[in-house]
């Protein structure tokens, strides 16, 4: 593989050709002691997932990247990364490809109201309760995007750029937010992702395991839950998938790993 991109002190890239999933191979990096920032780069996936198991296609010219942390600490902290890992990578497509992107509730990425990047964690625990390893596979369509509705990709909106370059000013916003996140706390990641995410207000339909409500986007509360303002007031919500009003109809439009 040629054209592989810098990396910060501290992370381990392993760029790999093709490979069923990402996140697979680092899970297995981490079952064999793998240090934490291990990254595990490919040009393509042929068994990708999404949320729900749901399977991807992943084909050349895109971003699939899962990284490997091993932060000390409890299981219950673990969806808090994912919110780091959204802000790092909003952070990186705005600043070195120029796009607008807005982070949708709880690990998408959205450019025109369309899907751009999705997230998905992974984790697993220790004896003692706290966290052994979390694996945060995250899919980006920089060249092409999936055929269903509410999909893009970078270029078809006009945004010329590389996955190298994405990766390289990806992983210096990753390492700077998980460290305030180690060292502070949820709270500042929490201020961080709200600024990037849509805006307040926004008319919002959530999808539930027992049926769906619909409100106004109100934030995320100290927990990363969502806050949907509602006519019975402000409704804290751990579990769901989340759909602006315009698009309330398109599937996910991009996978993770």
């Amino acid at each position: 593989m040629t054209g592989q991109p810098g990396v910060p002190p501290g992370c381990q890239l392993i760029a790999r050709d093709s490979v069923g999933s990402t996140s697979e191979d680092a899970k297995a990096l981490a079952a064999d002691g793998a240090p934490s920032l291990t990254i595990v780069w490919a040009r393509e996936q042929t068994a990708g997932r999404g949320r729900h198991g749901r399977s991807w296609n992943s084909p050349r010219g895109n971003l699939y990247i899962s990284v490997l942390l091993r932060p000390n600490w409890a299981i219950a902290s673990a969806p808090q990364i994912g919110f780091a890992v959204g802000a790092a990578m909003a952070r990186t497509i705005r600043d070195v490809a120029g796009a607008d992107v807005d982070l949708k509730w709880p690990n998408d990425l959205l450019l025109g109201g369309e899907k751009i990047s999705g997230i998905l964690l992974e984790s697993a625990a220790r004896a003692d309760g706290n966290l052994d390893w979390v694996v945060a596979g995250i899919g980006v369509n920089v060249e092409s995007q999936p055929d269903v509705t509410g999909a893009t990709c970078l270029r078809a909106a006009g945004h010329d750029i590389s996955v190298e370059a994405l990766l390289e000013g990806f992983l210096p916003n990753l390492v700077e937010l998980l460290a305030i996140w180690e060292r502070d706390g949820f709270g500042p990641i929490r201020a961080i992702w709200s600024g990037l995410a849509l805006a307040l207000d926004t008319q919002l339909t959530v999808k539930l395991p027992d049926g769906t409500k619909a409100g106004t986007f109100s934030g995320i509360d100290d927990s990363g839950n969502l806050m949907l303002e509602t006519a019975v007031g402000t409704e804290h919500i751990a579990v769901g998938d989340v759909f602006p009003v315009s698009t309330v109809s398109r599937e996910n439009g991009a996978g993770a790993n």
